[in-house]
């Protein structure tokens, strides 16, 4: 009891040691947050950057400290084969995850000398070096030679590798290595990729399904939007209110800064992260954005520290946007708004006006681990720009590995839930109870699962008008995503596909199409072909080099079933899957998809990726709303759209939210309305005031501005552009 008694204080305290979960209430009013320098930013942060070679814990990723002594251990004199062979297998691994693939191949041959003919090791070695072989054919290729068809899957002709002889000399290393293990699974899978890449026929993977889907084109590079970067967030706004939506994006590396990319309004955009304060924000495995001050403009939370235990507390920036002010910038808050300390290893957070006031609220998912016990906190928006953490008063410390979150009302009483998606433990759903607390009621509704789970988020997948919940899967081996691309059966766990049935969740992910491992992390939602039904992005990936597997696509046919349509539209990236979004980034009311696609070692950072359609018939909607009473961007808000169709009236359902927990979309609504020939009505069922409008007038194709409690739409101007052709 004393024991639990002190985690329970411990996880009300502060920085200071002052009682954190203090009550929130008194009087608002207008405050003027003190900015943190940005040279002190930029010091502070890159102090981080400077521990990072020497520290221990994150070597996995970048760190060389363990490196350096396993390699001065390689060196010395008097080890036996053995111990040598183990030390410079090691060495050569550390190399390979830093880039430097012609050391790593120099130790890999040195051990394989030392490694007995037919032995397992020797299997092992050789592996590797098919591994570096494999590395560096991307390396010479879709990097150095980076274009619009680079690490597609399926290869198609402006994919196959120009200088092909690494993958080609890959290839029959893995050849070798199947005749002596015909039944690995992940060895076919990689000798069938690099024999495509190299150009050269194999029949080695099923053939992907036959999907009638219109072949996207991928086209950052000529956007220029095709950011260098280890793994990272992406998100998509109108930052600098000119009405045209601008991408950010962060990346895990301690070393390089968020970027910003200004819409021109020609399909270009332009690299603003200086101009616009980001280049001292060092570091951030993803990031969020909301309108957390109610002033019309869209903020920026970049977390931090995520996967790497103790050495990962590093503070949280929460990056006011000041573009029309004076500064111009984007300024740094944190220490003011009382976001900064204790700083605990997170990569997810979400926001929602939790207490119906008015102002957003601010959930941050954190990493707890056996030796530091890392709460994950909700922080209350005391209205005046700063917050209190109320998560021990409130009840959802979680005290788990939480790797989403996630606010939706799924039982409809007009009061934001929250799903926390943990790694290793129990799923939670926090039911708010509306006097500041919440429940955890996860095992009542059957939501618990998958065990081992990463991205959520809340949608309305079957237009019903009830909220479903998707939890992705991240417990499977890797090996079982590769066999299933080879017609293998697999084992291991799927996606969960939680439709609510009104008083209880029911998991129809296998009889809705998604009935395979798939391991995805970023993922997100958003409507490809304007049916007015959700589609879906996986970004799949794991850290191991060996892990190289197509991100996701799946189509939404009419809440019946999600149908596979990687291989047809073109979605099928092989690098690793990060902060994904869906935007209407051209003004033409058809959604692009942008994903930030770099990994975890430096060898494994890779061009981020914007997908562009080629356009269909069906009609849409765009809601821009502005709360009065509810959070000024409306976020939380549930949109009805009745619609006169050749088939009779139909209804559209539409959460106002950024979508996934890895990415975030526009605040902006994008509704896909189908074969719409008439809106007859929309609902507004605006968050936190209760306050429900019902509204005529609306034409289709239309962007529309919404005041609550207007009653009026109010008709915003379209500026649509063709996107620059696909670097080849």
């Amino acid at each position: 009891m004393k024991l639990r008694l002190a985690v329970l204080v411990a996880l009300a305290l502060g920085a200071d040691g002052a009682l954190a979960d203090a009550d929130a209430g008194g009087a608002r009013g207008a405050v003027a947050l003190a900015v943190t320098p940005p040279d002190e930013v930029r010091a502070e942060l890159a102090a981080v950057c400077e521990r990072q070679p020497d520290s221990d814990e994150p070597y996995t990723y970048l760190g060389r400290r363990a490196l350096d002594r396993i390699e001065a251990a390689a060196a010395e004199p008097g080890l036996d084969v053995a111990a040598r062979q183990r030390l410079l297998t090691q060495v050569a691994h550390g190399h390979l995850r830093l880039g430097a693939l012609e050391v790593a191949t120099e130790h890999l041959h040195a051990a394989l000398a030392l490694a007995a003919p037919a032995s397992e090791s020797h299997r092992r070695l050789r592996r590797d070096l098919a591994l570096v072989e494999l590395r560096r054919a991307e390396q010479r290729n879709c990097v150095l030679h980076h274009g619009s068809a680079s690490c597609l899957y399926p290869i198609r002709p402006g994919g196959i590798h120009l200088e092909a002889e690494p993958a080609r000399r890959a290839a029959a290393l893995y050849e070798e290595l199947l005749r002596e293990d015909p039944q690995s699974a992940q060895t076919r899978w990689l000798l069938h990729l690099t024999r495509t890449l190299a150009g050269e026929p194999s029949a080695e993977a099923a053939p992907p399904p036959d999907v009638a889907f219109p072949l996207w084109s991928e086209r950052a590079a000529a956007a220029g939007l095709a950011a260098f970067d280890l793994a990272g967030g992406a998100v998509i706004d109108d930052f600098d209110g000119d009405g045209r939506l601008d991408v950010v994006t962060s990346t895990t590396d301690a070393c390089d800064h968020a970027k910003a990319f200004r819409n021109r309004g020609d399909g270009t955009f332009e690299d603003v992260s200086r101009a616009w304060g980001l280049d001292v924000q060092l570091g951030g495995l993803n990031l969020v954005h909301a309108d957390f001050d109610n002033d019309g403009r869209p903020d920026l939370l970049i977390l931090r520290g995520g996967w790497l235990h103790e050495a990962g507390s590093v503070r949280n920036s929460l990056l006011r946007n000041d573009l029309d002010r004076a500064s111009g910038k984007f300024v740094d808050v944190t220490l003011a708004a009382g976001l900064a300390y204790p700083a605990y290893p997170t990569q997810t957070a979400a926001w929602a006006d939790y207490d119906g006031d008015g102002w957003l609220d601010l959930y941050v998912g954190n990493e707890a681990v056996r030796t530091e016990q890392s709460p994950s906190q909700l922080f209350r928006n005391n209205g005046d720009g700063t917050f209190t953490n109320v998560t021990l008063a409130a009840g959802v410390a979680n005290l788990a590995y939480a790797k989403g979150v996630a606010w939706g009302d799924f039982d409809d009483d007009g009061r934001p839930d929250l799903y926390v998606s943990n790694l290793g433990a129990a799923n939670r759903l926090y039911r708010n109870r509306g006097d500041g607390t919440f429940v955890d009621v996860a095992r009542e509704m059957g939501v618990e699962g998958p065990r081992k789970s990463f991205a959520t988020w809340f949608f309305d997948f079957d237009q019903d008008g009830r909220l479903d919940l998707f939890v992705s899967d991240y417990g499977t081996p890797y090996e079982q995503v590769s066999a299933s691309y080879l017609g293998v059966p697999t084992t291991g766990g799927r996606p969960a596909l939680y439709r609510n049935e009104g008083g209880r969740f029911r998991d129809v992910a296998a009889e809705r199409g998604f009935d395979r491992p798939l391991l995805p992390m970023g993922a997100n939602y958003g409507d490809l072909d304007n049916d007015g039904w959700l589609d879906v992005y996986l970004g799949t990936g794991v850290p191991d080099l060996e892990a190289l597997m197509p991100n996701v696509m799946y189509r939404n046919l009419r809440g019946e079933r999600f149908e596979d349509a990687t291989a047809a539209g073109g979605f099928g990236h092989l690098q690793k899957g990060h902060g994904i979004a869906f935007a209407d980034l051209n003004d033409d009311g058809q959604q692009e998809v942008y994903a930030q696609m770099g990994g975890f070692f430096p060898i494994d950072a890779f061009y981020n990726a914007l997908f562009v359609g080629p356009g269909d018939d069906n009609v849409w909607l765009q809601l821009e709303l502005v709360g009065t009473r509810a959070n000024r961007s409306g976020l939380g808000a549930r949109v009805t759209v009745e619609l006169e169709t050749p088939a009779g009236r139909r209804r559209v359902h539409h959460l106002a939210s950024t979508g996934g927990s890895f990415g975030g979309s526009p605040l902006r609504c994008q509704i896909g309305l189908g074969d719409a020939t008439a809106i007859a009505a929309l609902e507004i069922r605006w968050p936190g005031s209760g306050t429900v409008e019902r509204i005529s007038g609306a034409e289709l194709d239309r962007r529309y501005r919404l005041v609550e409690g207007s009653g009026r739409l109010e008709a915003l101007p379209l500026a649509p552009f063709a996107w620059p052709e696909p670097v080849h």
